[in-house]
């Protein structure tokens, strides 16, 4: 069984006088709630074994902080896809954790993350919300990744950062 884990982005800076979306860091609030996802990671025992993240500056720091606060010590790789394909397209990503892997974390953003939960889940588009900050997981049956396919997975559980802040502060 493989654990797919797919966390958006925390709360990023407004665009303000950067002059790209590409380039915007994460706020302090941003920073905080991604070391917060990274300890309730620790705490359910679900330290990815592989992570995966958009090169944008705020999920690239999402990834750094909750992956620093959970005690990852791997690599955290970049794909593009993450960034500017739709959701259904990330399958592919998932398809490359490596073969060891069980658990795979996706750090990235909307629309993307919920159109990747509806054709995990096989739901229709738009059957979850993902705020700033949010952790989705899903379990798979999949042998492999590569094998793994839309409408393969279930979802487990969906944690907003209110929750978290809630049940760990």
């Amino acid at each position: 069984m493989k654990t797919v884990l797919l966390l958006r982005h925390a709360k990023a800076e407004p665009l303000g006088s950067l002059s790209r979306d590409f380039d915007r860091p994460l706020a302090p609030r941003g920073h905080e709630d991604a070391k917060r996802v990274g300890r309730a990671l620790a705490a359910m025992r679900l330290v990815p074994d592989a992570i995966v993240t958009s090169p944008a500056a705020r999920a690239k720091e999402t990834a750094a902080d909750a992956a620093a606060a959970m005690g990852y010590k791997g690599g955290i790789r970049e794909d593009r896809v993450l960034y500017d394909a739709p959701g259904r397209q990330w399958i592919a990503v998932l398809g490359r954790f490596p073969a060891s892997a069980e658990v795979g974390l996706l750090v990235a953003h909307n629309p993307g993350i919920e159109e990747l939960a509806a054709a995990l889940t096989g739901a229709a588009p738009g059957f979850l919300t993902c705020p700033t900050a949010g952790l989705i997981g899903f379990e798979t049956d999949a042998s492999t990744w590569r094998s793994l396919a839309e409408g393969d997975a279930v979802l487990r559980w969906f944690l907003r950062p209110k929750l978290i802040e809630a049940l760990t502060d």
